[in-house]
């Protein structure tokens, strides 16, 4: 199948956004930037699914939208496990300072 950009650009069918599509996708191979097709895009979201299912606690079960969601509740309860720890350990640093100025 013949992407709309692999023609010419002089075809009287061609629209204004199709143009701007093909000039921004020209710009973006000669300056290096990798253009993507809608499969290659699937294929990837689908590998970054998968990986976030496995990091995830019981994310393997989760269909797409419950996995966000679980996602965003992981992420702020890991948020809280490092301001307990470190809370927990300017404590135990602060008790060691305290020691040393009493000798002990």
């Amino acid at each position: 199948m013949e992407s709309s950009c692999n023609r010419e650009e002089s075809s009287a069918t061609f629209s204004r956004k199709d143009k701007n599509v093909c000039k921004r996708q020209k710009r973006r191979r000669e300056s290096g930037y990798i253009v993507k097709n809608n499969e290659e895009e699937e294929e990837e979201v689908e590998e970054k699914i998968l990986a976030l299912q496995k990091i995830v606690p019981g994310g393997e079960t989760l269909g797409v939208d419950r996995l966000f969601e679980e996602t965003a509740g992981y992420i702020l309860q890991l948020q809280c496990q490092l301001k307990a720890l470190k809370v927990l350990a300017n404590f135990v640093e602060g008790n060691d300072k305290q020691r040393m100025k009493l000798g002990g």
